[in-house]
């Protein structure tokens, strides 16, 4: 499971009426050439049978029809592509050249084109550093943390650890100057150690992290359960590799406290971007906190439509891009219900929260506990986002008063700094100089004569 790319804000830029909206793209399905055991889109290969022999590729024909009508339906002057799976580099830079020469086929000369990559970086080799350098790709790489952090569940065919692999991947990145992002699912193991993994990604040159917490059911038999239908369950019914709420909020408040310390301005975490945003009155630039959702779509390697990533099931299929176009799917009923039923659903338990504005219930897909009265339809995790917020909310009203007066937010960092040594101290060498360079006090003006 690679998880989402960085991602695109879900505003409703009115274009010819179709929202604007975001595909993950999946040109080779599920299949992986890892056997991550908390992979969730794995099992998706069972949903279509008829392809296993044509190994679940996107045939040329099916990829010009996606090109052709994503452009057609996207506004703004820049349009954002989105290639995931399973794991997309299987198939192989061929598939990108023809990607990116349709692109340029298709695309009016007004408009720009990006495209981001998500991958497990185990199969990237010179061929691949050179074409993401030279086509300007971002590149997602999925890496869990340290060594035996990252080796507890992301591993290959074999049963064999893959770190060695992705440290090889992210070094080749580095080497051929490709911008990257790391991409963390944070689960029951690695939720222990905030610091250690955020100092881990930072020391490996990661510039943007995203922190995806990792909550999948027990279905019947022991597999994964499908879609939530809005039932009560206990959290007992999750998986042994899920991570726990409260958990994850202790894990994002360890996240916080390092990354205020020093990095603010530096290091972007998604999760402390969006947030920032939202305390400043702004709209989610991110699905899973808006009031509604709907615009970030995922399409399969056969051109099949579904709702949402975390929705690839059958009911939640809208059609295939053969059949009909793009924009008459996205702006379809069944869609736009989707979307609205994110906001329509919500519990009054959340309605009535302080919070709200911070989370608006999370993604529908971890909606599946009862609320302290009975009501059907709260988020797992909402305990340990209640945590998280109450911990950064202090910092972060006065973060966001300080942006909004227009000022970088990394300026507040030496006066917090001050605040915690207490009057009259002065800072240590290793403290954030006062004058707010982002320097260390020892090499900027504690630095001798």
């Amino acid at each position: 499971m690679n998880g989402p790319v960085v991602s695109t804000p879900g505003g409703a830029v009115a274009f010819s009426g179709v929202p604007h909206f975001h595909i993950m793209t999946k040109p080779i399905g599920p299949i992986c050439n890892l056997d991550c055991k908390y992979c969730f889109y794995l099992e998706k290969e069972q949903m279509y049978p008829e392809t296993r022999g044509a190994g679940f590729r996107m045939t040329d024909a099916m990829l010009e029809t996606y090109v052709r009508d994503y452009i057609a339906h996207q506004a703004g002057p820049e349009i954002s592509f989105a290639w995931q799976g399973g794991e997309p580099t299987l198939m192989g830079v061929e598939f990108f050249e023809r990607v990116v020469a349709l692109q340029r086929r298709h695309c009016p000369g007004s408009k720009r084109i990006t495209n981001a990559l998500q991958t497990n970086g185990t199969l990237l080799d010179d061929a691949w550093g050179e074409f993401l350098a030279r086509e300007k790709f971002l590149v997602g790489v999925s890496i869990d943390g340290p060594r035996e952090l990252h080796d507890r569940y992301r591993v290959d065919k074999g049963g064999r650890p893959t770190f060695d692999k992705v440290i090889e991947g992210l070094d080749l990145l580095k080497r051929y100057g490709v911008e990257f992002n790391t991409l963390t699912v944070v689960n029951r193991h690695n939720a222990r150690h905030p610091a250690e993994v955020y100092r881990f990604l930072r020391e490996h040159g990661s510039g943007f992290m995203q922190f995806i917490p990792l909550v999948e059911r027990k279905g019947e038999g022991g597999g994964l359960a499908g879609a939530p239908d809005g039932s009560a369950e206990p959290e007992e019914s999750v998986t042994h590799w899920s991570v726990g709420s409260r958990q994850f909020g202790d894990f994002l408040c360890g996240v916080w406290d390092e990354w205020l310390q020093r990095d603010v301005g530096r290091v972007f975490v998604q999760l402390f971007d969006v947030q920032l945003g939202l305390w400043m009155g702004l709209p989610s630039a991110l699905c899973v906190f808006g009031e509604t959702c709907g615009n970030a779509l995922a399409l399969e390697h056969n051109g099949d439509l579904y709702a949402c990533d975390h929705f690839v099931y059958p009911e939640y299929r809208i059609g295939n891009i053969a059949e009909q176009s793009l924009g008459d799917m996205v702006r379809g009923a069944a869609q736009k219900k989707f979307g609205t039923d994110k906001r329509d659903t919500l519990p009054r338990f959340c309605r009535e929260c302080e919070y709200r504005f911070a989370c608006n219930g999370e993604c529908p897909k971890h909606r599946f506990l009862a609320t302290p009265d009975g009501e059907p339809g709260l988020n797992y995790l909402c305990a340990g986002y209640k945590r998280f917020f109450a911990h950064i909310d202090p910092v972060m009203r006065r973060m966001a008063a300080w942006v909004r007066s227009g000022r970088p937010a990394s300026d507040l960092i030496p006066i917090l700094a001050a605040e915690r040594r207490g009057p009259g101290r002065p800072p240590s060498r290793n403290d954030p100089c006062t004058c707010g360079s982002g320097r260390k006090f020892k090499v900027c003006c504690g630095k001798p004569g």
